[in-house]
This record gives C-alpha cells, sequence and structure tokens, in this order.
C-alpha cells in the first residue's frame, strides 16, 4: 500500500486519484460494440458473449420454468437471508417516497407536482467470478416501489450458460420477471436500442467495470438515460486511535476483492493505527479466497496520516468517496461534517458490508469522486416528475404586470400578449 505523511494539500490531487485508463481507446472499443448491437441485435449479443466469455448461448431470455425453480438449488439460510435484507431494503426505500404537495404561490395561483415512474428501466446485475444477487435487491425493490410498468434484468451468465439461482430467486421475490443472458456494454447497447429479445428502455441502472461503465455513458449521449457514471468500487475510513485496526483492515480489505481496479484507503491522525492496518491487512489477506484479486487491489491503495481531524476531514470530502467509515470516537459529530460521500457508516461496529447486503440504504452509489453532485439510487431514480399550475381568474390578473414586465425585458411580445388578451378580455 502506498503511504502518505502528513501530506501538504499540494500532494492530495495525487492521494484522491483513481485507477487511470486509456479512455480514447476504451470509448473506440465500446462504441464498435454499441454499434453491431444496434445493427444485428440479438446475434451480435450472442457473438460478444462467445468472444468475451467464452460462452455460446441458443437463447438470452431466461425461461419462467428456470426462474421458477432457482430456489429449489439455493439453502433455506440463504433464502432466509434474501428475504430479511429484502425486508429491511424495502422498509427503508418506501419511508423515503416523496409525497406530492400542492402549493398556492399567491392568491389565485396553485402550483403543484406529480411524481410518476418511469415506464421502462432497465437493471444490469454484475455476474461472472462474483454474481451480485444483492444488487437485485437494490435497484428491484426501489423499481418496485417508484411502480415501472416495465422491468428488464441483463446479468453474464456463468461459464454453464446459466444464471446464478441467487440472482433470479432475488429478481422474483422483486416481481422481475424479463432475465436476459448478456452482460457487458453488449447488454447495455441491447437495452439502449432494444433487440428481437431484449426490450429498449427508457433509462438504465446498475454498477459494472470500466466497459459497462463507458457504454453507459455513450448511450446517455444518444438520449437514454442513466442511474449515475459509477465505475470500480471505493472504500474510505476515517479512523482515529479508538479505531479497531482489525476492522478497519477487513473493510479496506471486504472492498478490494470487488476487482483489481477498486480501491481502498485509509485516513487516519493515529500513526500507530496506520502501522497496525497495515500489518492487519497482510495477515487477513492471506486467508481470503479472491486474495490474488485483493492483493492487485491493494497494492494501489493508500494509507494516509495526517496531523489533525480537520484536515483529515477536509481530505475525505475532496476524495468524496463512494463507501465512508467513520471509525472515530465522535463520528457522529464527525459525521455532520461530511459533504461529500456516497454512503456514510458511523462507528466501530457499522461495516461497509452491512449496508452492501442488508441494513436497508442503497448500494447502487457514485464512484471517482461523483459523491460531489450524484446521489445514490433511491425510489426517487426510478421516478420522473411533472409540474402543473392552474390560475383563476383573479390570478392571472394578480400576477399579470409580473408576468408582462419580464416578457417585455427579454423582448418576448407573444408571451405578454398571452396574457393580455386574456385580462383584457376579461375587462370588456
Amino acid at each position: 500500500m502506498k503511504k502518505y505523511l502528513s501530506p501538504t494539500t499540494g500532494s492530495w490531487p495525487a492521494i484522491v486519484a483513481r485507477p487511470v485508463f486509456d479512455t480514447k481507446q476504451l470509448q473506440e472499443k465500446v462504441q464498435a460494440v454499441l454499434e453491431s448491437v444496434r445493427l444485428r441485435g440479438d446475434d451480435a449479443v450472442k457473438e460478444f458473449t462467445q468472444t468475451f466469455d467464452g460462452i455460446q448461448l441458443d437463447a438470452l431470455q431466461v425461461s419462467s420454468q428456470e426462474i421458477d425453480t432457482a430456489e429449489d438449488r439455493l439453502s433455506e439460510g440463504l433464502k432466509a437471508a434474501i428475504k430479511t435484507a429484502l425486508k429491511n431494503i424495502y422498509v427503508f426505500h418506501d419511508a423515503h417516497k416523496v409525497k406530492p404537495i400542492r402549493t398556492s404561490t399567491m392568491p389565485g395561483v396553485t402550483c403543484w407536482k406529480k411524481v410518476l415512474p418511469i415506464e421502462k428501466v432497465g437493471l444490469y446485475i454484475p455476474g461472472g467470478s462474483a454474481p451480485l444477487f444483492s444488487t437485485v435487491l437494490m435497484l428491484g425493490i426501489p423499481a418496485q416501489i417508484a411502480g415501472c410498468k416495465e422491468i428488464v434484468l441483463c446479468t453474464p451468465p456463468g461459464k454453464d450458460g446459466d444464471i446464478h439461482p441467487a440472482i433470479l430467486y432475488a429478481a422474483q421475490l422483486t416481481g422481475i420477471t424479463k432475465i436476459f443472458r448478456a452482460g457487458g456494454a453488449q447488454a447495455i447497447a441491447a437495452m439502449a436500442y432494444g433487440t428481437a429479445s431484449i426490450p429498449k428502455v427508457y433509462k438504465i441502472f446498475g454498477p459494472g467495470n470500466q466497459y459497462v461503465t463507458c457504454a453507459k455513458q455513450l448511450v446517455q449521449m444518444e438520449g437514454v438515460a442513466i442511474d449515475m457514471p459509477a465505475g470500480p468500487s471505493e472504500v474510505c475510513v476515517l479512523a482515529d486511535d479508538t479505531a479497531d485496526a482489525g476492522f478497519v483492515a477487513s473493510d479496506l480489505l471486504s472492498q478490494a476483492e470487488h476487482g483489481a481496479d477498486s480501491q481502498s484507503v485509509l485516513i487516519t491522525v493515529s500513526e500507530k493505527i496506520m502501522a497496525t492496518v497495515e500489518q492487519e491487512v497482510e495477515s487477513q489477506l492471506s486467508i481470503l479466497e479472491r486474495k490474488d484479486i485483493a492483493q492487485k487491489s491493494i497494492a494501489n491503495s493508500k494509507l494516509v496520516y495526517m496531523d489533525n481531524m480537520d484536515d483529515a476531514i477536509d481530505l475525505v470530502n475532496e476524495y468524496a468517496p463512494e463507501h465512508l467509515i467513520i471509525s472515530c470516537a465522535k463520528a457522529e459529530a464527525i459525521a455532520e461534517r461530511i459533504t461529500n460521500a456516497g454512503s456514510v457508516f458511523l462507528g466501530n461496529y457499522s461495516p461497509e458490508s452491512a449496508g452492501d447486503y442488508a441494513s436497508g440504504t442503497n448500494h447502487t452509489l457514485p464512484t471517482n469522486g461523483f459523491a460531489k453532485a450524484y446521489s445514490g439510487i433511491s425510489v426517487e431514480s426510478f421516478t420522473k416528475n411533472i409540474t402543473f399550475q392552474q390560475l383563476t381568474e383573479d390570478g392571472l390578473a394578480n400576477i399579470a404586470e409580473t408576468v408582462v414586465e419580464m416578457a417585455a425585458a427579454e423582448g418576448l411580445s407573444a408571451h405578454a400578449n398571452a396574457v393580455k388578451i386574456r385580462i383584457n378580455k376579461n375587462s370588456n
């Protein structure tokens, strides 16, 4: 891990920097995939699946029988865990639905906003070596609460060509029936343009690797909405001398095992904690199943010692992490000063894993510093708003002079006339 001791603000850009990719080359590769799927549909999706994943597919859509029998392939313990997570996620998201409010801005002028679901949404669920069935819950539940009419799910098949049964079971619990064996940029293209098998959607959700992220950004330029430009996962731990070094190391490693391009950062005001965490990381790393992946990520991760908590908090806000764990004595007070983060975990007993799976908050969050401007997924992400206004005759009379003055100042006489013609008619 890279170490920084009392870094000056001039060196902060290097500390908060994420892994850099050759974006020009990446965009060229992804654009070629998008164009091929746009022109050749299902055939292109199947060819790319064989080329990139080594899997030959006959049918892209998962049958209803496969979905119905998926639960038979899971242990009772896992099914119970998924149901508990589902309940917690549902309770949290349902409680945060936006409620419509009618407002009278002045006598005779009433305005209100109607919240409507996005009719057709696409969910991308990472699969392959780590099928993220938890992401099905994180995306499917708010989509269900929002009332989306058509929910399409794409996920890469395993080496046997099948979808992991936990993904199918979680989808079934959230009412998703349109599930397709498609991963990578080709899945994003299929949902953006539509194919013979995979329906076109209005907005695409879900995390993914650099190819998926790039594909989402490119189709967004063509008018398909996306949730956020989420890239490789990341965690930042802010710790003082009350932190448990073993706990901190486990949090850093839990993020590192996502992928070689994931990033784990420790910012601490305790040199002792910094040194002990480094030792704990090495010790815990040796027993991980995904040791090789985590090792590559940890090699690019960072340990930062700051002289005081004020500077440490400033650095955290500059980094704007996807996940922030505050392992400090005054965690709540410190949390009040956090302005840039996707999701925050307070205290020694709030591991990021809890939020990833079952505490209730959403784990689909902005990465790569986008937490400075983006929020994590919520029910609102799956809705759109239409505003309404209704003016009585008296209401128009009350606001007429304001509108006419402003329209005239902007040189838009037709705007002014649309008010004048009504006022003049009523005064005759």
